[in-house]
């Protein structure tokens, strides 16, 4: 099974797609990978998905990416009295490390973080942003607040500090305990919520690398402020980035979210690593059968700005349309990588490829493919970064990717434009020919007649030795010359 699209298409599992059937149901009308949210669900419920993913790999032949996604450290004031207060307007609250229930004077924030990063004036948002607090006096544990904007708030609502750098690691114990099943599960793709800085990268990386040497790839979800701040170095030690417009839309202006999506895929296209846009993209369809125009335009704007996947989450977790919600965003991307436009933005978009002869021949192999009218780039690789590599150059063509680790392959299953194949190593450069003719033919991307043009290094086999490009042309007798 072959997708006629370059982006991807993530899908989140929830009560309303926990079934095999549902799960197939979903692959079927688009998606590529799969989202387990740890923010909700037990650890029994997220296997028997992840289980159900697996056999359905086994039932179409195909890889597919399971992305674990840690909840992180969210920031939540406790209970009150009765469930729920009315803050009015220019009324004093106060927030404090006191467990009791909460009132119309103060209310429990159990995250003495928090107050030791407060300063006066600081602003505090609940509730997504409805409710705005300013600070007027502070201390260890307190704060003393001005309702700037009020509203209804009711027990466990979040808290967000923007433009404030907080003393909290992005896993909690929760998060500890949820990455180390996810791993032993065998997730392809670990997703690190409320990234602030790199050293909180670093950290996670360290965790994984004790648990499992290299072989998960860690995801970076930008939802706050102060990551743009080290947006390069966040990238240079991610595997992937994700545009999480959540968090990142309550704590930014709403007109500066747009802006700033844009500048982190640029940045992630440049350095040659995928990005995810995520949040409310189809919104509407959680519980309406069609999205608004607004939502199929903000899928599209993804897609020509080069994002490698976009993300559903509610509409398929919780949704009453998960399979149309799917079926809509593939339609989507499907039409707008049919426009000539976006031809012409990718083009434009590219970036130079970087001073290595492994860049170089990537960048001469979506050129040759080009030139020649080539029906498939096909790559061979270990780690995955000879197709990143192809990716990179956002080529016409689609990328084969050849590798004999299953687990590459289902990370690969994120990328733009890479369609993932399990396979066995080649030994020789007529078997390199060959094989990738073979795959072209029987993946559906070439038939007698056609060009294909074919990356791959030598020693055979071995990570980041990209330095091979051949041109080779499917023969009808398998004698596939090169």
């Amino acid at each position: 099974m072959r997708r006629t699209r370059k982006a991807k298409i993530i899908a989140t599992l929830g009560p309303a797609t926990s079934t095999p059937q549902a799960i197939e149901a979903l692959f079927v009308a688009g998606a590529d990978v799969f989202r387990l949210n740890f923010s909700h669900g037990s650890h029994a419920e997220h296997k028997a998905r992840y289980d159900a993913i697996r056999e359905l790999e086994k039932k179409v032949h195909r890889p597919i990416g399971v992305l674990a996604d840690l909840q992180g450290p969210k920031l939540r004031v406790g209970n009150f009295d009765g469930g729920k207060v009315r803050l009015e307007t220019g009324a004093s609250f106060r927030l404090d490390l006191s467990p009791e229930p909460g009132s119309l004077r103060r209310a429990p924030l159990l995250h003495p973080e928090v107050f030791a990063a407060l300063e006066i004036g600081t602003e505090l948002l609940l509730d997504d942003g409805r409710i705005r607090l300013a600070v007027e006096r502070c201390g260890p544990d307190y704060a003393d607040t001005r309702v700037r904007t009020g509203g209804e708030l009711s027990n466990h609502k979040g808290v967000n500090v923007p433009n404030v750098v907080l003393p909290i690691s992005p896993l909690t114990e929760k998060d500890l305990g949820d990455l180390e099943f996810a791993v032993d599960m065998g997730a392809d793709w670990i997703a690190l919520s409320f990234v602030q800085r790199a050293s909180d990268v670093l950290e996670a990386r360290k965790r994984i690398t004790s648990k499992v040497g290299s072989r998960v790839r860690l995801l970076s979800k930008l939802e706050k402020p102060s990551a743009i701040e080290h947006l390069q170095d966040i990238i240079e030690l991610s595997d992937a980035v994700m545009v999480a417009r959540g968090d990142l839309g309550v704590e930014c202006p709403p007109e500066t979210v747009p802006i700033l999506q844009k500048r982190i895929v640029r940045a992630c296209r440049a350095a040659g690593k995928p990005v995810v846009v995520a949040t409310q993209m189809l919104d509407s369809m959680v519980h309406a059968p069609s999205p608004t125009r607004a939502e199929a335009s903000d899928v599209a704007t993804a897609v020509y700005d080069g994002a490698d996947a976009v993300m559903l989450s509610a509409e398929t977790a919780t949704g009453d349309y998960p399979i149309d919600a799917v079926t809509m965003m593939d339609r989507i991307v499907t039409r707008v990588e049919q426009d000539e436009q976006y031809r012409v933005i990718a083009d434009a978009s590219r970036s130079q490829p970087e001073n290595t002869s492994q860049d170089a021949i990537s960048a001469a192999a979506r050129q040759v493919a080009h030139t020649l009218g080539a029906a498939a780039i096909v790559t061979y690789t270990s780690s995955g970064s000879t197709t990143l590599r192809a990716a990179r150059e956002r080529p016409e063509q689609p990328i084969i990717s050849l590798t004999s680790d299953i687990e590459v392959a289902r990370q690969l299953a994120l990328v733009w434009g890479a369609h993932s194949v399990q396979t066995k190593d080649v030994r020789s450069f007529p078997e390199m020919v060959s094989k990738a003719a073979l795959m072209a033919q029987r993946e559906g991307f070439a038939n007698v007649g056609d060009r294909i043009v074919i990356t791959a290094g030598v020693p055979f086999g071995c990570s980041g030795t990209t330095n091979i490009l051949r041109v080779a042309e499917i023969e009808e007798d398998g004698d596939n010359h090169g």
